[in-house]
């Protein structure tokens, strides 16, 4: 876009005033589902518009009465972190006939709605599309029947329609994720890695069993994310004689001294001649071949339960408030559309051409037409499976590549998790392209000191849900051991590099790059991954463990929202990481429900933190009796957390009272959401690949000798792509003194938390309200 076309573009000028909107959830629920009904009433309400539940999903539009209530701000206080949905969902017989969707028009129309936000899958869509085309038509029905005037038909004319996805099963062409998946994922994740221990300690091989009846999704995703020997999907089953592939690679890993096997199959898993694989098909298949200790977990329903996930809440609150504001800007001309995520942004596209494309992938599985079922499901699905095959079979010695290269690979600054899953795909990626691979142990300072080893295929396994970081990493930068380093780098003819790591490994790159003048051991290919929970890195919109980090953050804002709504009146002040980025702080708000969020780029003084105790006192006189304020570690030198603590305890005597809670090194621990293994995996795996394109560009006279920018790279996510930037370039966009990125993606969402807070703000939509098409869609993630 041309800087003119970018002027801000605000809301004041959309006003719902006079308009109702219905929203309902319908179809199989889905966590997170909560967490868009409760964006949608708040954006609604805020737009002045009239908001109602409609219970029990299409079941309750039909029955009417009791089942579509108007709602108030606080009818959605405290659902955000319930998983399931609050106002129920059904499968609706009735509503599949013309007689149903009649009475559903009276009983709408009764109402004055006409905007439905519909919630579910691409059933529920499809339906409420239907309606939306019959609803002139059931009108004229209605004032024919006499039940409504002729007025109600001209006042109530057209009926607009906007979706949101809820489905665990990430089934629906056109958005990357669907509300409910990556819990979904947390869930199998958890199941995963406890079995995994249990596995251990008895050498066994364990068949898990994960939804989808119809997308292989989860099962792929939980394989990427566990390591997982073998999976089944129905998009793309295994070739014919996969029995013996699959029993000759369970009994080579346990050749190799792996203690355990993990197979996960999707119940809709089929072989290639669309007959069903099941988990004790397989099961049997394993005891009777190979006589290995063998158990089925079938996961069921857990999938579905549980709360939310930080990434779902965000996602689902995101996606409520771009549903409202489609419908206010929404003309009869406008196709029913619906709000999906490409990448990191939040897009709108028509629903129907979504809906046939989810129905095309169905008729190629169908009619075995497997590679191009892949296709359809878009880049982020086919990205996923190849990385998960590029993974997980070591080719024969006989049959890899030889190079002749060596890579380095290093873990540099705080430990982040999801580290250990990007290592493991680096060195994998990296064998099998046919280099030799090193482990660095504890960063620029181990590198200086020659703790240096090679590394193979097998002692990476099992690192993809490991915390912190295995190798070792500390924040030392090289500038003070250059020619021990460089030395180093001679001595065990290291060709490449591979930096795992936050701001430090940024500045590190710069350094190593700047010396390249005075030693040419530096004038090889290097690139970084970014991984910190600060989430700081220019040139990434987001970085490996920043994911858990959020997640760690929610679920103590959890806990500690449910100890104040016990006492009632209470307020908590809670700091959390970041150094002067308040990603963490912004973020961990928006998922927890929080009042305020301080945070060092967007500068607050005293006038605002009075501003926010007097909100708070007005909230105590609501049925909500409690108050959530997060607070970036450096965000003010002076507002410290004590301070902000005291002045609110002060001012809020006789109505609230204050407790403060600072979160600390535990936001850095954990094991890896199911988000940063995937993350850390795809990313370093298309690194890897990278580096060894670099070292044949760059490979002359029997040596590497690259010197240019563009061989000192950061690989990151930016809008809907993975790039990969010279860190040279991105030096225009640091701020070095506070080691953030000058411009900031996430700081959009600000007036995001502040409206579902219930604060007067203005919010830029620039981004937002262009429909755009299915088939253009780039996916990459």
């Amino acid at each position: 876009r041309s800087a003119m076309d970018h002027q801000p573009k605000f809301f004041e000028n959309l006003s719902g005033t006079g308009k109702a909107i219905g929203v309902l959830t319908s179809g199989g629920d889905a966590q997170g589902m909560n967490a868009a009904v409760r964006a949608v009433v708040r954006m609604g309400i805020y737009v002045k518009a009239k908001v109602y539940f409609v219970y029990e999903g299409y079941q309750g539009m039909v029955d009417g009465g009791d089942n579509i209530v108007e709602v108030s701000w606080e009818s959605v206080s405290s659902i955000l972190q319930v998983g399931g949905t609050v106002i129920g969902s059904a499968r609706c017989k009735s509503f599949r006939t013309r007689e149903g969707r009649l009475q559903a028009a009276y009983n709408l129309v009764q109402r004055g709605i006409t905007n439905l936000c519909v919630i579910g899958g691409d059933g529920s869509l499809t339906g409420a599309n239907l309606f939306r085309e019959e609803w002139s038509g059931l009108l004229e029905e209605l004032a024919q029947n006499g039940k409504i005037d002729g007025e109600a038909v001209k006042k109530y004319a057209y009926l607009n329609i906007v979706g949101m996805v809820g489905s665990i099963d990430n089934d629906f062409c056109g958005t990357d994720m669907t509300i409910g998946t990556d819990s979904a994922l947390h869930r199998i994740i958890e199941v995963v890695d406890a079995i995994m221990t249990t596995a251990q300690s008895h050498q066994r091989t364990f068949v898990l069993e994960v939804m989808g009846r119809h997308c292989g999704y989860l099962a792929l995703v939980s394989a990427l994310a566990c390591g997982a020997d073998w999976v089944f999907i129905p998009e793309y089953p295994p070739e014919e004689g996969w029995e013996d592939s699959m029993c000759v690679k369970l009994s080579e890993n346990r050749a190799r001294k792996k203690r355990l096997n993990i197979i996960i199959v999707a119940e809709g898993a089929i072989d290639c001649h669309n007959k069903p694989i099941t988990s004790e098909k397989v099961k049997d298949l394993v005891v009777q071949r190979l006589g290995f200790d063998t158990r089925v977990t079938i996961l069921g329903h857990v999938q579905r339960g549980g709360t939310p996930s930080a990434f779902d809440r965000i996602l689902a609150s995101r996606m409520g408030v771009e549903a409202v504001l489609a419908l206010l800007e929404a003309t009869p001309a406008t196709p029913a559309c619906v709000v999906s995520l490409s990448g990191n942004q939040a897009v709108r596209l028509p629903l129907m051409e979504c809906v046939q494309m989810t129905q095309e992938v169905q008729k190629a599985m169908d009619e075995g037409r497997f590679l191009e079922a892949v296709r359809l499901r878009g880049r982020s699905f086919e990205n996923n499976l190849n990385t998960y095959k590029l993974l997980s079979q070591k080719k024969p010695d006989a049959e890899l590549p030889k190079t002749n290269f060596n890579v380095a690979v290093l873990n540099v600054g705080a430990p982040a998790a999801g580290m250990n899953a990007a290592v493991r795909a680096a060195v994998r990626v990296g064998i099998t392209e046919g280099h030799k691979m090193f482990a660095v142990i504890d960063g620029f300072e181990g590198f200086a000191r020659g703790k240096i080893k090679e590394i193979s295929w097998g002692d990476v396994g099992g690192w993809t849900g490991q915390g912190g970081s295995i190798l070792g990493t500390k924040r030392t930068l090289p500038a003070k051991y250059l020619e021990k380093i460089a030395d180093q780098m001679r001595t065990n003819n290291i060709n490449a590099l591979m930096v795992i790591g936050g701001f430090e490994a940024y500045l590190g790159l710069l350094e190593l790059s700047a010396a390249r003048e005075k030693y040419d051991e530096f004038c090889v290919p290097m690139v970084m991954v970014p991984a910190t929970v600060s989430n700081n890195v220019p040139g990434s919109d987001f970085s490996i463990g920043a994911d858990t980090a959020l997640n760690t953050i929610t679920d103590t804002c959890d806990r500690i929202k449910q100890s104040a709504s016990g006492t009632k009146r209470r307020v908590f002040i809670i700091e959390t990481m970041g150094g002067y980025c308040g990603y963490l702080a912004n973020m961990g708000a928006l998922a927890a429900g929080a009042d305020a969020a301080y945070i060092f780029e967007e500068q607050f003084d005293i006038r605002e933190l009075q501003a926010n105790v007097e909100h708070l006192t007005e909230k105590m006189k609501t049925s909500i009796q409690r108050g959530l304020v997060l607070r970036n570690e450096n965000c003010n030198e002076n507002y410290t957390t004590d301070f902000i603590y005291q002045l609110y305890s002060e001012e809020g005597k006789g109505v609230f009272d204050c407790r403060k809670n600072v979160l600390g090194h535990m936001q850095q621990g954990g094991a890896p959401s199911p988000f940063d293994r995937n993350f850390g995996t795809k990313i370093s795996a298309k690194a890897m690949q990278w580096i060894s394109k670099k070292l044949k560009e760059t490979y002359r006279k029997g040596k590497v000798f690259a010197n240019t920018d563009d061989s000192v790279c950061l690989l990151g996510m930016r809008r809907r792509n993975l790039v990969f930037q010279p860190v040279a370039e991105l030096k225009t966009e640091t701020d070095f003194v506070h080691r953030i990125p000058k411009e900031q993606w996430w700081l959009k969402l600000r007036p995001l938390m502040k409206i579902l807070a219930k604060y007067k703000t203005s919010y830029d939509v620039s981004d937002s309200g262009q429909l755009e098409h299915v088939a253009m869609l780039p996916k990459e993630a």
